[in-house]
């Protein structure tokens, strides 16, 4: 088994039944989830808001931002992921996020978001084929953060164009879409297809079956992708029913976190660690691989896009 050098992870929505995006989070909630997701191992991570309102995302954003520099944790918390609100709230796409609390993207509602966190965001996530959303990725990649696309419905046209104007990654690649799509016109092949964009994937068992993961890797590479755990507030719980993340959701035995009403998986309630020995064990890359797609790619985008030293 592959020692852990320190994995970094773009994208965890909380842990241990605490999320980042409640509106009643505390700082003591925030630093018990972060020395937890220390101890098992995770290095460097991005606490991530889904969709939410003005008021939260202010709110927590400047709770989050002050517990970080309050208690030196810079080096370990360089920013926010922002997933949403820039999203479109067609059903699939938008997933367990609340369609109600979309924007329209644009360059201004951009500036606007990230004046609300205090400007502590390193990746925003948001629709490609979303009106204005080319001035949004100008204007993400104006003020140093990293512009993902995702839980969106774009075709090759719209991707293409994203990647062009300065979208780099793709948001949890294979999910964040429907269940049913075109064979082959969907999100899924054309975001494979684009060259450009580095696809970050949820390797924990329940988001993507193993035969897909191993075509993504073989389509893109190991230095074109980015494993992230999208890890939840189930992560750290005993399986059962429970009411996170604006959804009633079932945590399985085996992991697996889902709302049986609608259909999709309400993140994840894995760590990176645990998504890293899962992908280990289906013995598609080697260590030096597996250290490119668990660590380097990552901290190579922090570093070139938002400034971070680690």
């Amino acid at each position: 088994m592959m020692k852990n050098p320190g994995w970094i992870d773009l994208q965890i929505n909380g842990c241990l039944g605490i999320d980042y995006s409640q509106p009643d989070l505390t700082e003591e909630q925030f630093l018990k989830t972060a020395e937890w997701l220390f101890e098992q191992g995770t290095e460097v991570y991005l606490p991530t808001m889904v969709t939410s309102t003005m008021e939260i995302y202010r709110r927590n954003g400047e709770l989050i931002r002050k517990a970080v520099e309050s208690h030196g944790l810079q080096k370990h918390i360089p920013g926010l992921h922002l997933e949403g609100p820039f999203l479109i709230p067609s059903p699939g796409a938008i997933g367990s996020h609340r369609p109600d609390w979309t924007q329209k993207p644009s360059a201004e509602s951009v500036r606007a978001l990230f004046d609300a966190v205090g400007g502590f965001v390193c990746m925003l996530t948001l629709a490609a084929e979303a009106p204005g959303a080319i001035a949004a990725i100008q204007e993400t990649r104006r003020l140093k953060v990293i512009p993902s696309i995702g839980h969106h419905l774009a075709l090759s046209d719209c991707i293409e164009r994203a990647a062009q104007q300065g979208a780099l990654t793709l948001t949890h690649l294979g999910n964040g879409c429907p269940n049913l799509i075109n064979r082959h016109f969907n999100p899924i092949w054309s975001g494979l297809a684009e060259d450009r964009l580095t696809a970050m994937i949820i390797t924990d068992g329940n988001h993507l079956p193993p035969e897909l993961i191993k075509v993504m890797l073989r389509a893109k590479g190991p230095s074109k992708v980015i494993v992230t755990s999208d890890g939840s507030c189930a992560s750290g719980l005993k399986p059962g029913r429970y009411h996170m993340m604006n959804n009633d959701a079932v945590l399985e035995p085996d992991g697996k976190f889902w709302n049986p009403e609608k259909g999709c998986l309400v993140a994840s309630s894995a760590t990176i660690a645990k998504c890293m020995t899962y992908l280990e064990s289906l013995d598609y890359l080697t260590d030096e691989e597996l250290l490119q797609v668990g660590r380097t790619n990552a901290l190579n985008l922090l570093q070139e896009v938002c400034g971070y030293q680690p």
